[in-house]
């Protein structure tokens, strides 16, 4: 489901900020399809550290103890060179799949791409029809013996993801952690990516959020929308820098995109300056050879933007139409719901962070009071967390303005 939300930008008053989001459906643990997974996992020298291989086997642990009889865990391990440490197992045998992880220790360099390559082997191997079939590789991300170049991985990834087998890559540590190649190969691979920074992490990835982790039930998601000229002068995405497609790749379904888990939520946020602001805008040179004119239609409609959601099945081939006019509603800010606010802190934050040219009047002390009024009952702490996050930024910003 497409569910928006329009209010006053909490860090521009005279803009306003479009809230979208999309939920996935949740499938209920005992209805989910059988799973065939690969642990991939790095145990060379580099991840000798506690936040790395030792949380490694924690997480994987709580992974195991929640997988179902009829499920399958194979672990492949590479440091200098591959290795198959437990053929595939059923779920029924946890102890045994446990075993194996804590038997692994870390020591030597890095053979990722060779290791890949074994896992996609033995995940071909044990394929389940109608199942998902899945490689997970935890990794401090530092590929540097064997194949290490990101375009040969990329290629044998999406040649699997054709077959039916996706990847979710899990981030362990902090040194020479190569973030954007991580997030760069779980695209690829029809997947998802996160980083783990510690157990609770852990959790959230492969307990609270299991079904959205392992379990793609849309591949090649699209988010286009179209802005009513009549009510928008300008509009700017926030975030998702890295996710921009050319406007042409929305009807192009050979084109690749990211993937919705099982339960998962997607958010999008548009800041927007209203038609008959003031305010300077970027602009062009007029076109030679035609004319932009806004329809009559536009300036009679009370819609502010159309939102477009295209999407395949997890073994389509062929993408799948969502259409979602929104109308020029604004919601008081005081009203607006929690994820509306919790989305408007977080993205505060991040203009902060980068010290962006379009924060406007944002503050700690304004992300703060947001997050705060919009915690919620979160069960999980993570709203907490973050809260916590942006307290102990604030604290550093304003000891650094006096020194």
């Amino acid at each position: 489901s497409i569910v928006t939300e329009i209010s006053s930008c909490p860090w521009n008053l005279s803009h306003k900020l479009a809230h979208i989001g999309l939920q996935g459906k949740k499938i209920a643990t005992d209805e989910l399809p059988p799973s065939n997974l690969v642990f991939l996992l790095d145990v060379s020298g580099s991840m000798n550290m506690a936040a790395k291989l030792p949380l490694l086997k924690s997480a994987f642990k709580l992974l195991v103890k929640n997988i179902d009889d009829k499920d399958r865990v194979a672990i492949v391990v590479y440091a200098g060179a591959a290795g198959l440490v437990l053929d595939s197992t059923p779920g029924y045998k946890k102890g045994k799949i446990i075993d194996a992880l804590d038997r692994l220790a870390a020591g030597g360099s890095t053979a990722g791409g060779e290791g890949i390559r074994l896992a996609y082997q033995v995940a071909v191997d044990n394929f389940i029809e109608d199942g998902n079939n899945r490689v997970i590789l935890a990794t401090d991300g530092d590929f540097n013996v064997g194949v290490s170049s990101t375009s040969e991985l990329v290629r044998m990834i999406e040649e699997k993801r054709e077959k039916g087998v996706f990847l979710t890559v899990l981030g362990f540590g902090m040194g020479n952690y190569k973030d954007s190649r991580m997030e760069q190969l779980a695209d690829k691979g029809n997947g998802n990516y996160h980083y783990i920074d510690n157990i609770l992490e852990a959790k959230k990835v492969f307990v609270s959020e299991m079904g959205a982790t392992l379990f793609t039930i849309a591949k090649d998601v699209k988010i286009q929308v179209e802005f009513n000229p009549a009510k928008v002068k300008a509009y700017k995405l926030t975030g998702y820098e890295n996710r921009m497609l050319a406007k042409e790749d929305f009807n192009d379904d050979k084109k690749d995109a990211g993937e919705l888990g099982a339960g998962h939520t997607v958010t999008a946020l548009y800041e927007i300056i209203p038609a008959g602001s003031k305010e300077k805008t970027a602009s062009v040179d007029s076109l030679k050879y035609q004319e932009t004119r806004i329809k009559n239609s536009a300036n009679t409609s009370d819609e502010i933007m159309t939102v477009k959601f295209r999407y395949k099945e997890p073994d389509g081939k062929k993408s799948k139409l969502i259409v979602k006019a929104v109308r020029d509603e604004e919601i008081k800010p005081g009203e607006t719901s929690d994820n509306f606010k919790f989305s408007a802190a977080v993205a505060q934050f991040g203009l902060l962070l980068r010290d962006s040219k379009f924060k406007g009047k944002a503050s700690y002390e304004s992300a703060l009071r947001l997050a705060r009024s919009a915690k919620g009952k979160d069960y999980h702490g993570y709203r907490a967390e973050f809260i916590k996050l942006v307290e102990m930024s604030k604290l550093m910003s304003e000891a650094v303005a006096k020194e």
